[in-house]
Formats: structure tokens, sequence, C-alpha cells
């Protein structure tokens, strides 16, 4: 089969972008097929997207180039704070509390506005010859052999490569075209996400308060805003998402007390269904899944997005390691040794949100009185704080190169 590229790549929100980039840096032609304008992508303005990036993550944005334009608009996370909650009542006393001058590598991780990272992503895109980005262009039919995969566009076009990747969110067209099922429930809550400016500063700390009808973070944004993703159960949940912006507010602010100060809302109102998804397999014939194609997890840790570049930054190291050796990219033993690394840690990291989520949701007394002991001594024992940090900022397992702030 003759390719018109090595690597497609069918979804163009953030991991696979950052696949392509990696990929065709290296001397692979990718094409990044998005279902999505371009316009959309870059729109420019504020929205209330963010995202908790971890150290490890921020690492493999300054391997790739990336991270000298994206930090002066990123706002760093120096401390975490965890504690119980209700409704109407100040936080337990008993609570964890991590700060990122116990470890040696830094700040935890950043923040940084959706805004900022696809922009920049889709500029670098643009600037690698490696790369064809196909906007607006809709996958409706996959299929592979012995030489390659062809997929079919929804104006019947086709295109070859050696390879395809599927980077499209939890609902996968690339994964059910190849008939991988997924392991999946949903959890009876949803994510309200929103961004408010504040009148206390935050002074870079992430807080985490696990209210009866879910975790709500307030995580930290640059120009004394913060990031809100609150998990509610769904009925409760859809009332406050329908509520106008003043009856909004006045339900955000009985939740966070006054960690914040007064509040007001800038940028849209976001809602989400919350559950778990994972897919019985990563890859399969000439094919590979990366971040919610594989996995879908709860963001009770924020660690949904790291998992999804800790897959790219794999994929991407194993990928060209066998085309340096010589070997055919798509091979199942190539593919394999993706799966081996990925698939444990993913599944470890779902099931322990799910336990976490489960857990602390409720307002079971004997619960609460044992998750709030866990957090009090976890937040006095100096060896549990710092592997609790590690773990957090993404430096615990086996990391890839470009997480290490490597080179591939």
């Amino acid at each position: 089969m003759e390719h018109d590229a090595d690597v497609l790549i069918v979804g163009g929100g953030l991991n696979g972008p950052l696949l392509a980039l990696a990929l065709a840096r290296a001397g692979l032609r990718v094409t990044v097929i998005d279902a999505l304008p371009a316009g959309v992508r870059g729109d420019p303005g504020f929205d209330g997207r963010a995202y908790a990036m971890a150290l490890a993550s921020v690492r493999m944005l300054r391997a790739m180039g990336l991270w000298a334009g994206l930090e002066a608009d990123a706002e760093p996370i120096l401390r975490v704070r965890a504690a119980d909650g209700r409704v109407g009542e100040a936080p337990s006393a008993l609570h964890l509390s991590l700060d990122h001058a116990e470890i040696e590598e830094g700040p935890l991780g950043a923040m940084v506005e959706d805004r900022h990272l696809r922009r920049a992503l889709m500029d670098a895109m643009a600037a690698e010859p490696g790369i064809t980005h196909r906007a607006g262009a809709r996958v409706v039919a996959q299929a592979a052999d012995a030489t390659g995969v062809r997929v079919t566009l929804a104006g019947g076009e086709t295109v070859r490569g050696a390879l395809l990747v599927g980077c499209d969110g939890r609902d996968s067209g690339t994964a059910r075209r190849a008939g991988i099922r997924r392991v999946h429930w949903r959890y009876g809550q949803t994510a309200l996400v929103c961004a408010v400016e504040h009148t206390r500063p935050h002074n870079g700390v992430a807080q985490q308060l696990f209210l009866p009808g879910g975790p709500l973070a307030m995580l930290p944004l640059t120009h004394n805003r913060s990031s809100i993703v609150w998990s509610e159960a769904t009925a409760v949940a859809a009332a406050i998402a329908g509520l106008d912006e003043a009856g909004y507010r006045a339900a955000l602010t009985l939740r966070l007390g006054d960690a914040l100060g007064e509040v007001g809302l800038v940028g849209r109102r976001w809602s989400y269904p919350l559950g778990l998804s994972l897919a019985n397999r990563f890859v399969d014939a000439r094919l590979a899944l990366v971040g919610d194609a594989a996995h879908g997890i709860h963001p009770i840790a924020g660690q949904g997005l790291n998992l999804g570049l800790r897959d790219v930054a794999a994929l991407a190291e194993v990928l060209v390691d066998a085309l340096r050796r010589g070997e055919d990219i798509a091979a199942p033993a190539v593919l394999a040794r993706y799966q081996v690394w990925r698939r444990f840690d993913a599944t470890a990291m779902a099931l322990a949100t799910d336990t976490f989520n489960r857990v602390f949701s409720n307002d079971n007394g004997v619960l609460r009185g044992l998750r709030d002991i866990g957090l009090g001594v976890a937040g006095a024992v100096p060896t549990l704080r710092r592997a609790f940090m590690r773990q957090a900022a993404g430096l615990t397992g086996e990391v890839p190169r470009l997480m290490q702030g490597r080179p591939l």
C-alpha cells in the first residue's frame, strides 16, 4: 500500500497534536484528521476551561519547545490542600497539605488555560512541515491489512498510512470501528466547570474539598482567578446548571465558603456527566488508542489529561525507537510494547480514582471519620507527604523520556 503518511491520527484536541509534533520532529510523516474546523480550535477567547498540568507534563512541553510560549500565562501550583467538608460548613480541621518546597524538583505542576494550550499546538503544527492537518474532516470507515491502514472520510476521500492512532475521546469512533469493547459505568454525578475571579488571593494553592455530593476543586489561575471543577449528583447538578448567573454564583459561594473571598463568574459555564471508561485493549491491527479513547477517569485527582499525555510520551518513544531499529512501527510486537507500558498504569489510576470518589462522595459518619483521620495522618508524616507529591507530579513509575524533560 502506498502511504500518504506514516501515522494517521484521528482527533485534533490536545493529545493528537502533541503526538503529531513528537513524531514529526523525529522524522515521521503525520496526518492529523480533526472533525472540528481550525477556527474553533484556535479561538483566543477565555471560556473558563483550564488544565492542571503535572510537573512531568510541564517537562514534556518544555522538552518539545512549547513551554516557553506558555509559561507567562501559566500559574504554578505551589501547594495542594485536601479536606472533608459539608455545604455551608467550614472544612474539617483534619486535612492533607502538600508543599512543593518539600521536594527538590520545584512546583508540583502548573495550571494552563485551554485557549493558550490549543493555540500553541495549532501554531506548532502549522510550522511543522512533517504534519498535514486535515481540519473539519470526519472519518467514517477504516480498514487495516498487512501493508497499512486506510481511512475513509465523510466526503468519500481515502487516506492511507502505516499506523492509525485514535485520539478521539471517550466515544472513540476509531475504537468502535475496530471492535474494541469498553468497561464503563456512570457515577450518577455531573461535573460543573467554570472559572471565577475572587477577592482573596489563591497564593498558588490548589484546594480539593470533599463534599457529600462530590469533590469540588479550586485550581489557581493567573490574575487572581481560579478554575472550579465541581461534582454533584446528576439531578442537583442539572438544577444548578439551569440557574441564572446570580443563582449559580450563590450556589457555588455556599460551597466555597470564604476560601476565595467574594467571587464572580468569568467565561462560560460547562457541565458533563461523570463515569469510568476503560478500553479492553489499547491496540489492534495497525492501531493504537491514546488518552480518553483508551481510558476515561473521574476528575477527583485532576489526572485525566496527564494520563493521556503519558500515553502520548510513551507511544512516541516506542514508535521512534522502533523506527530507529528499522522495525515496522505498526508491527504487533511494537504496539504490544506500548500496551504493556500503559495499560496497567491507566487501569490502576482508573480504579484509584473510582475508589476515592466512592469513599469520599458521601456523608456516612463512619467513613467520614476514617477518611478525616487518614488525611490527617498522611499530612502529618513527611514520607507520606513526599510520596503523594511525587505521585501527583507524575514522577513515579516508568516515566517516558519526554516527561523526564529529555528529547526522544
